[in-house]
């Protein structure tokens, strides 16, 4: 059922998705579901329709506008895997990482992707910690998040990984211009240009979701990102 769901959700988004594709949408939905039996990684709602709508179609809704061609994309803070494995479902061109600080969270994405056949990696690093590896500093083409932090914290973590020239792509909720107007020096500090704002419409849903995507523009000074306790505390 959820199969049918995912298809017919993506035709009315305008978001070409194919039978094996919404297969694995299916599976990942009964991978997380039996996952969140011996641990809490994410509230999935027992309503299939709401988990359709809340967890899977809203990940590629950022597909309907024009998504930056990416040849490496990370998502930073995956959690149980949102956006990045629905994401790398839908572009399985496009080589995937998915960054997150806790260890159990990181061996069941990298079951997800096992199992799915994605082309994507899952590693076990704090942000902070990562963006100043040579591995994955600028690294990125596109770095996306979605409900991970306030925007001037977000920039500072997710900037880093981002090619000069590649973008960030941050999915939030109807504070996004607050956020953003409280992140303009932060954007600018990090080497970001000027954010562009668009909304993130799930059909039959009166969610506000939006999107802001972020130029990188110059390469980020060296002494970004901070460690996480001045980050947080102080940010820019």
């Amino acid at each position: 059922m959820l199969k049918q769901m995912m298809l017919n959700g993506a035709a009315a988004m305008g978001i070409e998705m194919t039978e094996a594709q919404a297969e694995q949408f299916e599976t990942y939905h009964g991978l997380l579901i039996e996952a969140n039996r011996h641990m809490n990684l994410t509230r999935v709602p027992e309503d299939l329709r709401e988990s359709a709508d809340r967890n899977y179609l809203d990940s590629i809704a950022p597909l309907v506008h024009d998504f930056p061609e990416a040849s490496r994309i990370i998502d930073v803070g995956s959690g149980a895997g949102f956006p990045g494995i629905p994401m790398a479902i839908m572009l399985p061109q496009s080589r995937f990482t998915l960054l997150d600080s806790l260890g159990k969270r990181v061996k069941f994405l990298q079951s997800v992707i096992d199992t799915l056949g994605l082309n994507a990696e899952a590693i076990h690093f704090r942000a902070e910690d990562a963006a100043r590896q040579p591995a994955f500093r600028e690294q990125y083409d596109l770095a996306v998040a979605r409900a991970v932090a306030s925007m001037n914290v977000l920039c500072e973590l997710m900037l880093p990984f981002v090619k000069v020239g590649g973008c960030l792509l941050a999915m939030k909720g109807p504070g996004l211009d607050d956020e953003l107007a409280s992140a303009e020096a932060a954007i600018e500090t990090l080497g970001g240009g000027a954010p562009q704002v668009f909304a993130l419409p799930i059909p039959g849903r009166d969610w506000d979701h939006r999107a802001a995507r972020i130029q990188k523009l110059r390469p980020t000074p060296d002494k970004y990102p901070r460690a996480a306790g001045k980050l947080e505390k102080r940010p820019l």
